[in-house]
């Protein structure tokens, strides 16, 4: 439908950040499988096997990060990795802190495992440290879920600075920094900062996918961090599924040892590099009021709306133009925070849709 349709009658979704269809390395992945299932270790990753995932593919992450095998462990994703600390780290009523806004899917879970949560605010540059100090005064958290790099949902990175003053607080109040990732490859312009983890890697657990690297559909993540920390973590997610995805894994392994990831991640810096120019540039022409964070890299930027905008009613006005934007409300520990707050997804539209989208998202803007 999308390619028989002109850009001003299709539907634009501004919602979900999903990858580009077309990033997607189908025939490599495909040979890769074949491979696995046709090789020398078919029989081994049909059958049950280790909590810690597909040892060879741990063992090439370890490489790849300059850490032992037993400080690697392989899951369905980030999301499994917060659910297995809810069960393996976590009591009930344990306080967790959380950048706000943050990644709605892991409000979801904290609450489900009955974790207090605590928003500290963020910043174009990173979490509130003042904030983050006068919350610490009070209450010290088990965990503090923090995405440092091009910030789902905000697209914020957080400062060397910062980085320096979490490793600090992490070690000197004794919490554990859970660094998520998955977007630190995928940084367009400007220079890679050093990661939570390189700061402070007795206190901090570093997750990541071949989500965003790879496809969705191969369902790996990865965990790096404390030996004892990861074993508690195993034994969680051997009570939750026995065996973990090892198809998927050895396929992702075969596929890195061809030596494929980092050409992949060239390919995807390259396509996506266009369209987050493009979203800008569109914002800067047809919002010039609007606060916005522009990001160097990842999936997503925010705005904020002007004073007299809600969230609710400028998603009904923008609905009614055909453009779909997520509720803001949802990516805050207290939800009234978001009332002004969009999400925008770039990397699965294309320039001309990102372009299009922004001039109706201006439209229903000015419509308040």
């Amino acid at each position: 439908m999308r390619g028989c349709m002109s850009i001003f009658e299709q539907t634009i979704n501004f919602t979900r950040g999903v990858p580009a269809d077309e990033s997607f390395p189908l025939e490599e992945v495909a040979e890769c499988a074949a491979a696995v299932i046709g090789g020398p270790l078919g029989t081994q990753v049909m059958q049950y096997g280790k909590s810690f995932g597909f040892a060879p593919l741990r063992e090439w992450l370890a490489a790849r990060h300059n850490v032992a095998i037993e400080q690697v462990m392989l899951a369905n994703g980030s999301l499994q990795f917060v659910d297995f600390m809810g069960l393996a780290l976590l009591e009930r009523g344990d306080t967790v802190f959380v950048e706000s806004p943050t990644y709605d899917r892991v409000l979801t879970l904290l609450r489900r495992h009955g974790a207090r949560i605590v928003g500290i605010p963020l910043e174009a540059d990173g979490p509130d440290l003042e904030a983050l100090e006068v919350a610490l005064r009070h209450q010290v958290p088990r965990l503090f879920y923090i995405i440092a790099d091009f910030q789902n949902p905000s697209g914020a990175t957080a400062s060397p600075a910062k980085r320096r003053r979490l490793a600090e607080l992490a070690e000197r109040y004794g919490f554990w920094l859970v660094e998520d990732a998955p977007y630190r490859p995928l940084r367009y312009r400007g220079e890679h900062l050093p990661s939570l983890f390189d700061l402070a890697p007795a206190h901090t657990l570093q997750m990541s996918s071949f989500t965003k690297q790879i496809s969705p559909g191969v369902r790996v993540g990865y965990l790096i961090g404390d030996a004892t920390a990861l074993a508690r973590l195993a034994r969680a997610a051997e009570d939750t599924y026995i065996t973990p995805n090892l198809i998927g894994e050895a396929t992702v392994y075969e596929f890195c040892r061809r030596g494929w990831l980092d050409p992949q991640l060239d390919r995807l810096r390259t396509l996506y590099g266009p369209r987050l120019e493009a979203i800008c540039a569109a914002l800067r022409e047809r919002l010039p009021d609007a606060e916005w964070i522009e990001p160097d890299g990842g999936f997503f930027l925010s705005v904020t709306v002007p004073v007299g905008t809600t969230s609710e009613a400028l998603r009904a006005r923008a609905a009614a133009l055909k453009l779909n934007l997520s509720d803001g409300r949802g990516f805050f520990p207290n939800p009234a925070e978001g009332e002004r707050f969009l999400r925008l997804p770039f990397c699965a539209l294309t320039p001309d849709e990102l372009r299009e989208a922004v001039r109706r998202l201006a439209f229903a803007v000015n419509q308040s």
